[in-house]
């Protein structure tokens, strides 16, 4: 035996090694289908009280909360609209859905403003808050951005008073979890559009020359601050294209914060608790959509199928249907092995395609057994003739493939 077919013998044997490896150890990834997960539905409202929104609305909230699902890592997701106001939507896998309700249900308007002055008593009774000042402008059918200064608290307790919005969420163009080299807490880098670059530009120019506290930016998510970096560039100079977002952030709030930016901000409101219990957000944990015995039923139906199917193939072929049948004992386990190593999530019709991938090779097997075992016994040739002659054979699709 050859140097280089001991070469290859090896070769093989640890793919099949690594790929055995893998589809023991690796859990594989289902859809909801055969695993469950959960599934939450939410009810939009109207920026105009005692109306519903239209359909129109409610699909630009669909294709928001869609890409904060991305975002998530969920494969296989669910987002679609019920009805003229309720969104339906189904996570597989998930075991705590109250945790991607808050990533989900946020309305994520970013506002980025200057911050005036520290919060004083003269500013008691003058000064609202600007979640409540957010609220009242709502309730009003005016737009929640254009309240003039409100107080807020920082990440650290100090209450500060904040000027009008100088920067909205629609004029950031991406959003990046990172950890900044030597540090332990993680940032989010977020990227400005051209007129959102020259209004972060004069704001951070205003807010280096200034004063304590006066040399802080607020950044507030939903009317509540994040964070209120101070500005520590000289004097005269500004900060352009990006900027980092820093707030002793972990790795996971770090990259539910990148998802809301990046997302985008819902056009319209999701319902909570507080506006009622027949509208409130409707969370639960669902089993298999097939049912148990379904998925088992299938299982067993797929295994039998395919032994049978070898087994037919060993009877009829004897030596040669036995090497077709490893071989394709070893396609199946090469094929499951990159599903399960590269994370793909795998359903009910997927599986199904699967078996019938190895249905269709044993039906090229059959052509070119049967032609070879034909030709042999008139012409003389070898059975290796099979392969070549049974080409014009499998280039043409037969007129009804049993599966």
């Amino acid at each position: 035996m050859s140097r280089g077919i001991i070469l290859r013998l090896l070769f093989v044997v640890a793919l099949l090694a690594a790929c055995a490896a893998a589809a023991w150890k690796i859990e594989p990834r289902l859809g909801i289908d055969l695993e469950g997960g959960s599934q939450i539905t939410l009810t939009v409202l109207s920026d105009q009280a005692g109306e519903d929104p239209t359909a129109g609305e409610v699909d630009q909230v669909v294709e928001v909360l869609r890409q904060r699902v991305d975002g998530l890592g969920v494969s296989e997701s669910t987002v679609v609209r019920s009805g003229s106001n309720r969104i339906i939507i189904e996570l597989p896998g998930v075991e705590d859905p109250d945790e991607a309700l808050e990533v989900l249900g946020q309305t994520a308007q970013l506002e980025v403003r200057p911050v005036v002055r520290a919060f004083s008593q003269a500013d008691a009774g003058t000064v609202p808050d600007c979640a409540e000042a957010a609220a009242a402008a709502r309730e009003a059918g005016t737009d929640a951005s254009e309240t003039g200064e409100c107080a807020v608290t920082d990440e650290q307790g100090q209450a500060l008073v904040v000027g009008p919005v100088a920067l909205k969420g629609s004029e950031i163009t991406g959003a990046a979890a990172e950890q900044p080299q030597n540090q332990v807490d993680w940032a989010v880098t977020v990227d400005f559009s051209s007129s959102g670059s020259d209004a972060f530009g004069a704001l951070s120019k205003a807010a280096a020359c200034a004063q304590t506290p006066a040399n802080r930016i607020a950044i507030l998510l939903d009317d509540e601050p994040i964070s209120s970096p101070e500005v520590t560039i000289p004097c005269g100079g500004s900060i352009t294209g990006s900027t980092q977002i820093t707030g002793s952030f972990s790795q996971g709030e770090a990259d539910d914060l990148a998802v809301l930016i990046e997302g985008g901000s819902l056009p319209l409101r999701i319902a909570s608790e507080a506006d009622g219990q027949d509208i409130a957000p409707d969370v639960r944990t669902i089993g298999p959509t097939l049912g148990n015995s379904a998925i088992k039923s299938s299982a067993e139906a797929g295994i039998i199928g395919v032994v049978l199917t070898g087994l037919f193939v060993i009877f009829v072929y004897r030596l040669v249907g036995l090497m077709a049948t490893l071989a394709l004992a070893t396609y199946a386990l090469i094929s499951y092995a990159m599903l399960v190593f590269l994370g793909a999530t795998l359903t009910l019709p997927g599986l199904a395609g699967f078996v019938l991938a190895i249905g269709l090779a044993i039906d090229a097997n059959v052509l070119v057994f049967e032609r070879a075992r034909r030709s042999s016994p008139r012409t003389g040739r070898p059975a290796s003739a099979g392969p070549s002659r049974s080409a014009s054979t499998r280039r043409s699709p037969p007129s009804s493939t049993p599966t």
